[in-house]
């Protein structure tokens, strides 16, 4: 099975993926949790590079291109390999982040981008997406809270957050198969428990959780 979680920045998706893999793994279940962009010794490179605050120049399809590439390696090295052995993959982002923030945000071209992102991937779909939906407003004032210093996507405007946030809504409405929204600003307790009852009602395996 096949899990990714998606959201804006601060949304809360990565402590939910976290908590996830945190609920599986205590359950005996073969599970594994990537980050994108990460999880193998390439796509870490790659990372640096796409987070780097000095390189503030970086257009919207050379973001895109690095995304793509990262996801390749990650998806042909570790995420299928795993998948085939009956692993449950979790993934903190997948490439429905850059459809919201390359192509609704950054103005790329969204039939090209639907092209690269299934080449990339060689076709491959999660099995669930949990979007964490939350205000951009809201994301900044978490991100005030944390203490820690912004990379070069997280320094961008609250304008180009709005803009990613109405992608990430439009992606989910176009995939109602697989995506199930959250309110991002319910209690961390509230929004895996709504995540935990979704996936048991998809995939008897669960029913123990």
């Amino acid at each position: 099975m096949f899990i990714t979680f998606e959201g804006i920045d601060y949304s809360g998706k990565s402590t939910q993926s976290k908590l996830l893999y945190q609920k599986l793994s205590a359950q005996n279940i073969k599970c594994r949790l990537f980050r994108e962009p990460g999880g193998t010794r390439i796509s870490e490179k790659i990372r640096k590079i796409l987070l780097d605050k000095n390189l503030s120049e970086m257009t919207a399809l050379t973001e895109f291109m690095l995304f793509s590439a990262s996801r390749s390696q990650l998806v042909s090295e570790v995420i299928r390999p795993l998948l085939r052995k009956g692993w449950v993959v979790i993934c903190d982002r997948y490439f429905d982040s850059s459809t919201a923030y390359q192509a609704y945000a950054g103005g790329l071209d969204m039939e090209k981008t639907d092209l690269i992102n299934n080449f990339a991937t060689g076709g491959l779909i999660p099995d669930i997406t949990f979007l964490l939906d939350i205000s951009p407003e809201d994301a900044f004032r978490r991100s005030l809270n944390t203490g820690m210093g912004k990379d070069r996507i997280e320094s961008k405007s609250l304008d180009y957050y709005r803009m990613v946030r109405r992608g990430f809504k439009s992606i989910a409405r176009n995939n109602p198969h697989r995506f199930f929204v959250v309110n991002g600003i319910k209690s961390q307790e509230y929004i895996h428990s709504v995540i935990l009852k979704t996936i048991k009602k998809i995939n008897q395996k669960f029913n123990a959780l």
